[in-house]
């Protein structure tokens, strides 16, 4: 649940993001993240970004197409922590338009 509860922190911390009871995350109408399951979470960063963030530890392709990544941190450290908030953050910007 650690995972969970910090993705509640982000949401909190960011302006206009909604969710839906679906454990969807949109910002303007687009979906950029989803909590599919317990300890993981898949989110929109684009081809480029996504790309890069594949090969880091923790993360794989994910089902939703080339832009989305999916990542289930198997130990949740400050680095899994630092990784989320970015990506989160990123992927927040990109649904609005940034």
């Amino acid at each position: 649940m650690i995972l969970e509860h910090r993705l509640a922190e982000l949401v909190a911390e960011a302006t206009d993001v909604r969710t839906t009871d679906r454990h969807e995350f949109s910002r303007s109408g687009t979906v950029f993240a989803v909590n599919p399951s317990a300890g993981v979470v898949e989110l929109r960063l684009g081809p480029e970004i996504g790309e890069a963030a594949q090969r880091t530890p923790d993360t794989s392709p994910s089902s939703r197409g080339d832009s989305w990544i999916r990542f289930e941190p198997r130990t949740w450290d400050d680095l899994a922590r630092d990784r989320l908030d970015a990506w989160f953050r990123v992927a927040a910007k990109l649904a609005a338009g940034r």
